[in-house]
């Protein structure tokens, strides 16, 4: 059939749809297909985190990509919200609601056989609107998976479509694009991001992949997933960035910071919140109030050698880092716990980890409050001789166009003089303080008060 319509189209030298192709652009014929005869790319970036939410049905689509059960699967995936399987996404019903009033606008792109390049989550508004029929553009016979993938994602990456991918689908992205052989400087300019966004993207990912294996029970059966961590971007950007400034100077504090904050995305705990888990978090507002649920064991001190340096061996992680680790991974497996529960959880496993994580929150709520209520402290402290530097920066810019405007004969003489007793009546005020304040005043203080004549 796509052969067939497509010989008309050509004569017809009817629409088309430009795309990048190996490096040059192609002009593709657009012909009306069956909605219903169409194939979802399993491949497509837009779910790759989220078919491992189901691991039978993903199995099934690993095994059996074209089959009814797993197109199911997919069309499913399509439309849920992408860290709520649960859910309907409500960019997948604006977008069915826009093709119900409007029509289809834009062309889909398939393979010569049917499967679907772009235009998967039109397809499944359609199908779900009883609609016969979809436009569609057509690669070349010998496209091939790299092709599917490389067409799709060039497409993707453009601003004009309406659905882009996840935060975790597009580190996906990048992380294949990579592993085919593209350099970083590459993949950067395709994403049309700086090399160091990618990096510490790379980083973010990484850390997310080590949560979820730190999480895995010991029967291997339940573990976090990767849509768990969809709507903590900018937590987990904020993570990155603050644990590497760290990390140059106190590597432990910066692992340190990094757990803490971790265990908060767990608990899902504001942004704001998060920021106040500084190094010392953990140490100085958390662990007294820790119950013994929350407080795991862990083992005495050791070395670690070094693979492929006999005799090597370099110190394991400070005792203080691995409290808070087994903290994480407490939190972690009672996540997993949570949310791979189905019918082999038992309800007390799934009672402990709820009693668990709830315990959690009110410690850290409490902590976090002394952590924001010290920081409030030493936000005032800092504020009143930050005061006094901007004060002085401004009078040495006064000093500078002083000169210019006596030399312009400029000069408000008389708004100057105003100016100067409303300084001289803020400076006793100030010093009537600072007398008071301090019992052996500094030489700056002894200033103020002579100047003032506040003695």
């Amino acid at each position: 059939m796509v052969a067939e319509r497509l010989a008309v189209a050509r004569a017809d030298d009817g629409a088309k749809v430009t795309v990048d192709w190996r490096g040059q652009q192609k002009h593709l014929n657009v012909i009306t297909m069956p909605v219903g005869m169409l194939y979802f790319n399993p491949d497509t970036h837009r779910i790759r985190a989220q078919r491992t939410l189901d691991p039978e049905r993903n199995a099934i689509l690993e095994e059996l990509p074209w089959s009814e059960d797993a197109q199911q699967y997919l069309h499913k995936l399509l439309t849920c919200k992408p860290s709520d399987p649960n859910s309907i996404d409500p960019d997948f019903i604006a977008l069915r609601d826009e093709l119900d009033q409007f029509g289809q606008k834009d062309p889909g792109i398939i393979t010569p056989d049917g499967i679907i390049v772009d235009g998967n989550t039109r397809c499944a508004a359609l199908r779900e609107l009883h609609e016969s029929n979809i436009r569609v553009a057509v690669l070349p016979d010998d496209t091939s998976r790299a092709d599917i993938n490389a067409v799709e994602l060039a497409l993707q990456l453009r601003r004009d479509k309406r659905r882009d991918y996840t935060y975790i689908n597009r580190l996906i992205a990048i992380e294949d694009e990579l592993a085919g052989g593209r350099s970083q400087e590459d993949i950067a300019r395709a994403f049309n991001i700086k090399v160091t966004t990618l990096q510490k993207d790379r980083w973010v990912f990484q850390l997310i992949n080590d949560a979820i294996e730190r999480s895995r029970s010991d029967d291997g059966q339940q573990s976090l997933r990767l849509p768990d961590f969809e709507d903590h971007q900018e937590k987990l950007r904020e993570l990155q960035r603050d644990y590497e400034k760290l990390a140059k100077t106190d590597p432990d504090g910066a692992e340190h910071l990094k757990e803490s904050r971790l265990q908060m995305v767990l608990l899902n705990l504001s942004k704001t919140t998060l920021r106040l888990a500084e190094a010392d978090f953990h140490v100085r507002y958390l662990e007294e109030r820790l119950s013994p649920e929350l407080t795991p064991e862990i083992g005495e001190t050791a070395v670690v050698n070094i693979p492929g340096l006999p005799g090597v061996a370099v110190p394991d992680a400070d005792a203080s880092v691995k409290k808070v680790r087994a903290l994480t991974d407490t939190l972690l497996r009672a996540r997993a716990t949570l949310g791979s529960a189905d019918s082999t959880t038992s309800a007390a496993d799934i009672k402990k980890a709820n009693a668990l994580i709830e315990d959690a929150k009110k410690t850290f709520a409490a902590a976090a409050k002394l952590a924001g209520q010290n920081a409030q402290l030493q936000k005032k402290q800092i504020a009143v001789p930050e005061r006094i530097s901007d004060a002085t920066e401004y009078i040495q810019q006064c000093v500078r166009e002083f000169a210019e405007a006596k030399a312009k004969n400029a000069l408000d003489e008389e708004a100057f003089d105003d100016a100067l007793i409303s300084l001289h009546d803020s400076l006793s005020r100030l010093a009537v303080l600072a007398g008071r304040t301090f019992a052996s005043p500094g030489d700056g203080v002894n200033w103020l008060l002579a100047a003032s004549e506040a003695k």
